[in-house]
């Protein structure tokens, strides 16, 4: 095995991972269907409810993909769309594209509802829109806890059909449609993919900074591995202290730095130390 060892004479890598929270970063991967995210004007309308942010438990249980289901009560028409959302980010986005798509119906003086709910881990939000107070949001998140589904959102939007249905039927048509939503719809099961720090610090860092002392008359071994090995940013100090020698710095994948003081030490015959 090649022999590593620090050198005063190389600058130290810079931690990328400072904060020990960091250390614990998580990545989900998902498996299923989600929706895009971008941000648009229709999410200021947004009335937040809810706890801090946080991770969605591992694992859970969210949608594959949209659905959507329709009710008729009391001639007002209730249809609900459901869809898998990874962040509030695409969350927003789902918002806005069901309020654009709906806009031709908006025009008209008896759809003026858009109410929705999202539940991402231990985040929430739901919001009214113009609907008597925690008779249509609330009723919606309500039915996102039931079903035991994650990282969703639902909006029901409402066409009114002239009949007013007080508080309770508000209550009960909103949460019943969602609950129908969701009831049937497609789930799938995701893990999330747990990243170590190593792995994310290379993920930002993905060459390491090397060198090796190396006699003049291997100079040209030295550099065939080198290339070999796909070194980059090679650079030579001849100030090394010892005659006869000279300091090679170079990047190299983190992967290949054991391969690459193997090879080297077996091509010169001899033992030539890697810093780092």
């Amino acid at each position: 095995m090649a022999a590593v060892r620090a050198s005063p004479r190389l600058r130290s890598l810079p931690l990328l991972l400072s904060q020990p929270d960091a250390a614990a970063s998580v990545r989900r991967s998902f498996s299923c269907a989600s929706a895009s995210a971008s941000a648009s004007p229709a999410s200021a309308r947004a009335m937040a409810s809810g706890a801090p942010s946080s991770a969605a438990p591992s694992p859970y249980t969210t949608l594959v993909g949209r659905v959507s289901c329709e009710r008729e009560i009391k001639r007002s028409k209730f249809i609900a769309i459901a869809a898998p959302v990874p962040n509030e980010r695409a969350a927003m986005a789902f918002l806005d594209e069901v309020f654009l798509h709906s806009l031709p119906a908006v025009k008209d003086p008896r759809a003026t509802h858009n109410c929705w709910a999202y539940k991402l881990g231990e985040q929430f939000r739901y919001n009214d829109d113009g609907e008597p107070s925690s008779t249509a949001g609330k009723p919606i998140y309500s039915s996102i806890i039931s079903s035991g589904i994650d990282m969703v959102m639902v909006v029901v939007i409402r066409y009114f059909g002239g009949i007013k249905l007080g508080t309770g039927g508000l209550v009960r048509a909103y949460g019943g449609v969602a609950s129908e939503c969701l009831k049937d719809a497609p789930t799938c099961l995701v893990k999330p993919k747990v990243i170590d720090v190593l792995t994310v610090y290379h993920m930002f860092f993905p060459l390491a900074r090397a060198g090796m002392e190396v006699p003049f008359d291997l100079l040209g071994t030295v550099y065939h591995q080198l290339q070999h090995f796909q070194a980059e940013d090679i650079k030579q100090d001849y100030d090394t202290g010892k005659d006869g020698t000279v300091m090679v710095m170079f990047k190299v994948a983190y992967e290949k730095i054991e391969d690459l003081g193997n090879a080297v030490n077996s091509a010169c015959s001899r033992k030539i130390e890697l810093f780092l």
